[in-house]
């Protein structure tokens, strides 16, 4: 029912644009009048399409409704796991293993880092950051 409700709307969507695009820009498109001449003339044609955008924006409003309360409907569960209990058809791939981290003494930056740390340690005369 969904699909088919998601369907007949891109249908009325495409509806919609097509009619919209062939519709005369006037400034006063959506003004009320008739017009005495009937349904052959320019003006007759253009309330002809002015009443089909009315319904097929209406219509499409009305589905878009429907679809979105089906959508929240159909997406509720009705019951909530609060188990911790982890799903096993789910593969999890392994920790990366503790040899594949460079330790201080392999990495030349941090070895660099920590030779700039002890050259730049305070002289003992100097006056403590905590008075």
């Amino acid at each position: 029912m969904f699909l088919f409700l998601t369907v007949v709307q891109a249908i009325v969507a495409a509806a919609l644009v097509g009619v919209i695009l062939m519709q005369r820009s006037e400034g006063g498109g959506l003004g009320v009048g008739g017009s005495p001449s009937g349904m052959m003339s320019a003006r007759g044609a253009a309330d002809l399409l002015t009443r089909t955008t009315t319904v097929l924006a209406v219509l499409f409003v009305a589905l878009s409704i429907l679809l979105a309360f089906l959508a929240a409907s159909e997406g509720q569960p009705s019951t909530i796991d609060q188990t911790l209990e982890r799903d096993t058809s789910i593969p999890v791939a392994p920790a990366a293993p503790a040899d594949a981290v460079p330790l201080v003494g392999d990495d030349p930056l941090a070895a660099a880092a920590a030779q700039a740390a002890e050259e730049e340690a305070p002289a003992e005369s100097s006056v403590p950051l905590d008075q």
